[in-house]
């Protein structure tokens, strides 16, 4: 960005595509404002006056608004928490908008969780705002979801169909598994490319 206090602009719920050379290879990633240090990120952060990267975007089709629907059920496995949060912030800074926020987020251990602090301390501070942590390999005494996300966490800790919205973001066979998983509760059946208007919106 050409200042320091220059903002990105980029629709809350959508992301740009970054593409670099890195050691004779092009690599490429999708951003939103928030993701954990990765190699194209550590790239970035060494890039120098005149370097280049070429910038795609914003790309997506989904694009939140407050109040689109009563309840918005988001599962999210590993990274794929970074919509999720940047969805979650952009809601608790609208005043006027209701929508209740429920979130699975499923991770393999506990230090796995990526901003776990900063989620909890959303969750306490916002009645609106529900965070259901599920782990495959917990710690003893872990007061959380064991195993894989199943169709009755959903049901109790993301959303009913409805006036919902199921948002899904995380490894390809979690998102496919989470996706059978809200068309057997009744959710409508998702699309191939996700759509603004789906019931199951997948990033």
């Amino acid at each position: 960005m050409p200042y320091m206090d220059t903002a990105l602009g980029l629709p809350t719920g959508q992301h740009i595509q970054v593409t670099a050379t890195i050691d004779g290879k092009e690599v490429t990633r999708s951003y939103t404002p928030t993701y954990p240090n990765g190699k194209l990120s550590r790239h970035i952060e060494n890039l120098k006056i005149r370097d280049t990267i070429k910038i795609r975007g914003p790309k997506g089709n989904f694009k939140y608004e407050p109040n689109m629907v009563k309840t918005l059920g988001m599962i999210a496995g590993g990274t794929g928490i970074t919509p999720m949060l940047q969805i979650i912030k952009a809601s608790i800074k609208d005043p006027k908008d209701k929508t209740k926020l429920n979130l699975i987020f499923a991770n393999v251990k506990p230090e796995d969780i990526l901003l776990k602090k900063e989620l909890d301390a959303l969750a306490a501070s916002l009645p609106r705002f529900k965070v259901y942590y599920v782990l495959n390999q917990p710690d003893e005494g872990w007061e959380g979801g064991v195993g894989f996300v199943t169709k009755e966490m959903i049901e109790e800790h993301a959303a009913t169909p409805g006036d919902s919205k199921i948002l899904l973001c995380g490894p390809p066979p979690m998102v496919q598994a989470m996706q059978k998983h809200c068309e057997e509760l009744g959710f409508a059946k998702a699309n191939a490319v996700s759509k603004m208007e789906d019931d199951i919106y997948k990033f």
